[in-house]
C-alpha cells in the first residue's frame, strides 16, 4: 500500500495510460510552478488564471467529467468517482484552492447529466472541450443552503420564456463559469422548484463581489430579470428537488480525498523540518512527545486512506438495490475532514512557529483545513443524516454479494440517476460483525469490539428518549460513536484487499478506542444523560487500547521517521 502520496514517485491506481497521462502532466505543472510561487499567490490571493488555461490546453475536466456517451469519442472521457478521488487528492496536495475550482466544477455539473435537457448536455460537453468551469448556484445569503426558503424566482415571460429574480451566495467558481446550474421556485402559482442554466457574461447576470478573502472566487451574484429560455430548463418540481440533494451527494465525496491531500504534504514538510533541527541538545524527533505525535498523525492519514479507498468501491457500486453509499459518503465527509483538523494540530504542536512561515505550504493548510469539513453540509448536519441509518445498521442487516475493488474503465452513471432523495430509514447494511472478528487477534480491535458491543447495548437497553434524540448536545456525540465504528469497519475491510501490515493495523485501532472513549465521556458528563445510560458510557471510557512497545517503535522506524526528506517541493 503507498501510504502517503508522493508525487515524484507517483503510481496511478487507474491501469489506462490515459490517466497516468492526466496526473502527470499535473504533477509537472505544479512542480514546474514551484513551492515559492504557489505560495507568493496563495498569499497574495491570486486568481489561479494559469491553472485554469492549463486545463482547458490539456482538456483535463474535459476528461475527467464528461460521461463517455458526450465524449465525442474521447477513450479517455468518463464520470470514474475512483479517479475523480485521486484526482482531488492530488489537487489539494498543491492547494486546496485548485482543487475547489474543480470541486464546484462538479457540483455545477451534477444538475447538467442529470437533465432530461439533452441540449444542455450536449452544451456542457463541447464547453467542456473548450476548458471551461461550472458552478452550482443554490446557495443564498440570509439561509445558505437551506432550500426550502430559496426566494431565487423564475416568472413567466412571453413567448415560453421566463425571467429569473434573486441573489446567490457561497457560488464557487461563480465569476467565470460558463453554465451555472442555478436553483429558484417558478412563480406561476406551483411554487415548483427548478435548476437553470444561468452564465457570467451575460448582462442580467451582476457579479458582486467575492465573499471571501483567498485564491479561489466564491460569488455573491443576482439575476435582474435574466432571459431563461426551455434551452435554459434543467429540471422541474420533484426531479430538481432530487437533482440538488443527489449533486451534493457526489460532491460531498470528494471532499475527503482533498483533505488527505492537503495533510499529506503537510505530514512531508513537518516530519522533514523536526527531522533536521536540534533544541536542547537533542534532536527533535528524539524527544517522545513530538515521535508519539508523528507517529498519531501518520497513523491517522492512513485510516483516512484505507477509509476513502474502500468507501469509494460501494459508490461505484451503488444501485437502486444497493444504496449504502448513502452512509459511507457522509461518514466520509465528516470523519475524514475532522480527522485532517487532527493531524494538522498535531503537527502544528511540534513545528510550532514553523507553521506561521509565509514560504511554507503548511501555513497555506493550517489556513484551510478548516474548510472542508463545513462545504457539503457543516459536521454537525452529516452527523444527524448517518444516525438515519443506525438502527438498521447494529439491528436488521442484509445480505449482499460481495464488494470487490472497483477500478473499471467506466461511467458511473447511477450517480447521474440516484432517484428520490428519501426513505433513508429503510436502507439496509451487510453485517458488520464479521470483518471485527476476523481481526479480533489484533488486541487493539479486539478491544475496539468490546466497545462497540457497549454501545449496541446502550441503543437496545438504555436509548435516547425523545427529548434525548432532539438534543444534539447528546445526539452529536452518539452519532460521533457510531461514525467510528462504520469508519472502523471499512478500514478493515480495505486493509484485508491491501494485505496491511498487521502491526500499523493494529495501531490505527489504539486511536480509534481513544476517541471512541472520548465521545462516551462527552455523553457521561451531560445533565440529561440517564444513570442507566451512565453506566454503559463510564464503561466504554475507562476502556483503554493495549500499549505495545516494541510494535509502535518499529512503526516509526520504518514507516514515519524514513519519510524525513521523501518528498521536497520544487523550488
Amino acid at each position: 500500500m503507498n501510504y502517503l502520496l508522493q508525487p515524484k514517485k507517483f503510481k496511478s491506481l487507474m491501469a489506462d495510460k490515459g490517466s497516468q497521462a492526466i496526473l502527470d502532466k499535473t504533477i509537472a505543472f505544479f512542480e514546474k510552478m514551484g513551492k515559492t510561487r504557489l505560495t507568493e499567490d496563495f498569499n497574495k490571493k491570486v486568481w489561479y488564471r494559469e491553472f485554469v488555461d492549463f486545463i482547458a490546453r490539456e482538456q483535463i475536466f474535459a476528461k475527467l467529467l464528461t460521461p463517455g456517451q458526450y465524449g465525442g469519442g474521447d477513450p479517455d472521457c468518463r464520470w470514474d468517482t475512483a479517479r475523480n478521488s485521486e484526482y482531488s487528492e492530488l489537487l489539494a496536495f498543491y492547494g486546496l484552492g485548485y482543487w475547489y475550482c474543480f470541486q464546484v466544477s462538479i457540483l455545477g455539473l451534477g444538475p447538467i447529466w442529470m437533465s432530461p435537457n439533452e441540449k444542455a448536455k450536449q452544451r456542457a460537453a463541447e464547453l467542456l472541450k473548450k476548458g471551461a468551469i461550472f458552478a452550482f448556484g443554490l446557495s443564498e445569503r440570509t439561509h445558505g443552503a437551506d432550500i426550502y426558503s430559496t426566494e431565487t424566482a423564475l416568472t413567466p415571460a412571453a413567448g415560453g420564456t421566463w425571467v429569473a429574480n434573486g441573489e446567490k451566495y457561497y457560488i464557487g467558481n461563480g465569476n467565470e463559469a460558463e453554465m451555472v446550474s442555478t436553483l429558484g421556485k417558478v412563480n406561476d402559482g406551483t411554487d415548483d422548484y427548478a435548476f437553470f442554466v444561468t452564465n457570467y457574461r451575460n448582462k442580467a447576470y451582476e457579479l458582486k463581489k467575492n465573499v471571501i478573502s483567498h485564491q479561489e472566487y466564491v460569488a455573491n451574484f443576482a439575476l435582474h430579470d435574466y432571459p431563461v429560455t426551455a434551452d435554459d430548463i434543467l429540471s422541474r418540481g420533484p426531479h430538481a428537488w432530487d437533482c440538488a440533494l443527489n449533486t451534493v451527494n457526489i460532491g460531498k465525496f470528494n471532499i475527503g480525498p482533498a483533505s488527505i491531500g492537503v495533510v499529506e504534504h503537510s505530514f512531508y514538510e513537518a516530519i522533514t523540518h523536526a527531522s533536521n533541527r536540534v533544541l536542547y541538545g537533542m534532536r527533535v524527533t528524539d524527544m517522545p512527545h513530538t515521535k508519539k505525535n508523528f507517529v498519531d498523525a501518520w497513523l491517522r492519514i492512513a485510516g483516512m486512506k484505507l477509509y476513502q479507498r474502500r468507501a469509494t468501491d460501494y459508490f461505484r457500486n451503488a444501485a437502486p438495490s444497493d444504496r449504502r453509499y448513502l452512509l459511507y459518503n457522509p461518514t466520509s465527509k465528516m470523519k475524514v475532514t475532522l480527522q485532517a483538523e487532527e493531524v494538522i494540530n498535531l503537527l502544528w504542536e511540534v513545528i510550532a512557529a514553523k507553521g506561521f512561515e509565509k514560504d511554507t505550504y503548511f501555513s497555506m493548510a493550517a489556513v484551510d483545513i478548516r474548510g472542508p469539513s463545513k462545504l457539503e453540509g457543516t459536521v454537525h448536519v452529516n452527523v444527524q443524516l448517518i444516525r438515519k441509518f443506525m438502527k438498521n445498521y447494529f439491528f436488521n442487516p442484509a445480505v449482499y454479494a460481495p464488494v470487490a475493488p472497483e477500478f473499471a474503465l467506466r461511467d458511473d452513471l447511477f450517480l447521474f440517476n440516484q432517484g428520490p432523495a428519501r426513505g433513508l430509514g429503510s436502507i439496509q447494511f451487510h453485517d458488520y460483525r464479521p470483518v471485527f472478528e476476523r481481526n479480533k487477534h489484533l488486541p487493539n480491535v479486539g478491544i475496539f469490539i468490546r466497545q462497540i458491543d457497549l454501545l449496541r447495548g446502550l441503543l437496545e437497553k438504555a436509548g435516547p428518549d425523545k427529548a434525548q434524540d432532539m438534543n444534539p448536545l447528546f445526539s452529536l456525540p452518539l452519532g460521533e460513536m457510531f461514525s467510528i465504528v462504520v469508519y472502523g469497519q471499512l478500514i478493515l475491510e480495505q486493509a484485508e484487499l491491501a494485505a496491511l501490515d498487521p502491526g500499523v493495523l493494529n495501531q490505527i485501532f489504539d486511536f480509534m478506542v481513544r476517541d471512541f472513549s472520548r465521545f462516551a465521556l462527552q455523553i457521561y458528563a451531560l445533565h440529561a444523560t440517564r444513570e442507566d445510560q451512565r453506566g454503559y458510557c463510564r464503561d466504554i471510557m475507562l476502556i483503554k487500547p493495549q500499549e505495545d512497545d516494541a510494535e509502535y517503535t518499529r512503526v516509526w522506524d520504518d514507516f514515519v521517521l524514513p519519510l524525513n526528506g521523501e518528498y521536497v517541493m520544487n523550488d
